[in-house]
């Protein structure tokens, strides 16, 4: 069940909204603990027993991590926790691509095969193990207190605004808010706002833009021109953003429904002047992540400067495979991690001499380069459509081909992806609101129109079009 879905629109959520508000200020959590579970249960039936395994796995190793004064014994029961995280992940993400690669090492030495079933990837499973993690770190590190109530952790992991699709949500940031927040008209009607705009990212862009890119992606190396391959790109580019941030957004929106202020996760990335600034606004939850736990742990920018590229690359390695078992999603990670170095060794004071706007140009081409990797299905087909990017494809490049695949929706959805992409709406409806500052009911009923008609063209696109994926399910 996906927030895109008929069921949880018109549905789950006015069910779950509605009950939320009836019952007890003390019940809410355990309402909204069986919903959580319920949204989950819908898609993974029987990989829910897995969700609260871990739920109860972390929450114990909270309570003895807390209990021993021993710091042996709580590094102990630290480490304990980090290897049953990861080797769940192991299991259920990674195992089938370290037996396929070690079968061919094998193969190669004549040795038998090893066999194992294809085993299936829950849903949200690296999401939710990192946040599971997260906790049992901080307390370890007496970042924040333990938990005692089991309701409280099991809610705070299972939450299903941020539960399948992030953001990766901190135990200190909403603590809390487990244990008492408030809600009012306001709150209620900026989530409803922030949903229905997170939507309309998702369905009206990242939808409409993805289904060119999925049959650009899919034509053979022989049809692909210079033309077509940047145009796919360009295309899901906006995709991945526009649905990932179109995701967080409905996250923040559903959280704020129930009173939770869920943390900021994009901040118009595409507007970055360096591969450093792009990642402190491109999925920000797990860039911080991955920066608190793992490069400051190995030393961060503390060490002698060929450390520091060590560890950048070790993260961004690690980081692309977060994203997916697969060659192509690591080589994505070090690309990025490549480019950070190069930046710190001094390409990016080169950089700055040249006119503000090739910095932008730099790190657009760098992310769809890098993009090509994340989308591609092989090495081979990522080959192949890089080659056809720098003019070497075996395509023949007119404007009739690439015209076949633009319409005018396409061109009216690229140029909302670009104008949306930056901050340009955002400060332009502040000016229109500041010029109105004398007419707030004018402002209140143009905000609420854009809103309303977003939404209904929206359930005119879920209702009519069958193309809605979700691209995390191997997250």
């Amino acid at each position: 069940m996906l927030f895109t879905s008929p069921v949880f629109l018109f549905l789950f959520l006015p069910v779950v909204f509605s009950a939320y508000y009836l019952v007890t200020s003390n019940r809410r959590n355990i309402l909204l603990f069986i919903a959580s579970i319920t949204f989950y249960a819908w898609g993974e039936v029987f990989y829910v027993l897995l969700l609260l395994a871990s739920i109860g796995l972390n929450y114990c190793f909270g309570i003895l991590i807390e209990r021993f004064d021993s710091q042996r014994r709580k590094y102990v029961f630290l480490v304990l926790a980090i290897s049953l995280n990861l080797l769940t992940l192991i299991v259920f993400k990674y195992l089938n691509f370290i037996v396929d690669n070690l079968n061919v090492v094998l193969k190669a030495v004549s040795l038998p095969l090893l066999q194992v079933g294809q085993i299936h990837l829950p849903l949200g499973i690296s999401f939710f193990t990192f946040q599971a993690m997260s906790y049992v770190i901080d307390v370890y590190r007496g970042a924040v207190p333990v938990q005692k109530s089991f309701l409280n952790i099991a809610l705070y992991v299972s939450l299903f605004p941020q539960l399948i699709a992030g953001p990766i949500v901190r135990y200190r940031d909403v603590a809390e808010q487990l244990i008492r927040r408030t809600s009012n008209v306001r709150g209620i009607t900026g989530g409803i706002k922030r949903f229905i705009f997170g939507l309309s990212k998702k369905m009206l862009i990242a939808n409409s833009l993805g289904e060119l890119a999925d049959t650009i992606f899919a034509l053979p190396h022989t049809e692909l021109s210079f033309g077509l391959s940047w145009l796919g790109i360009v295309c899901y580019s906006f995709q991945i953003y526009f649905d990932f941030s179109g995701y967080s957004d409905m996250a923040i929106g559903l959280a704020r429904l129930f009173g939770f202020n869920l943390l900021e996760n994009f901040n118009y990335p595409y507007i970055s002047r360096s591969m450093r600034e792009f990642w402190r606004r491109w999925h920000i939850s797990l860039s911080n992540w991955f920066r608190d736990y793992l490069y400051i742990s190995m030393g961060g920018s503390r060490c002698r400067p060929f450390r520091v590229y060590i560890n950048l690359f070790v993260v961004f390695a690690l980081c692309g495979i977060w994203h997916g078992a697969s060659w192509n999603f690591l080589i994505w990670g070090l690309i990025h991690g490549l480019f950070l170095v190069l930046e710190r060794i001094g390409f990016y004071s080169l950089l700055k001499r040249l006119p503000s706007v090739s910095h932008h140009i730099y790190v657009c081409i760098v992310v769809m380069v890098a993009w090509v990797f994340f989308r591609a299905e092989t090495l081979d087909a990522a080959v192949s459509f890089l080659a056809a990017m720098a003019g070497l494809g075996e395509g023949v490049s007119t404007s009739h081909r690439v015209a076949y695949y633009v319409n005018p929706e396409i061109m009216i959805t690229l140029v909302a992806a670009v104008l949306f992409s930056t901050p340009l709406p955002s400060i332009g409806s502040k000016h229109i609101a500041l010029l109105l500052r004398n007419n707030r009911t004018l402002v209140w009923v143009g905000k609420s129109s854009f809103i309303i008609i977003l939404f209904f063209f929206c359930t005119l696109y879920i209702a009519s079009n069958t193309y809605n994926p979700f691209i995390y399910f191997r997250f």
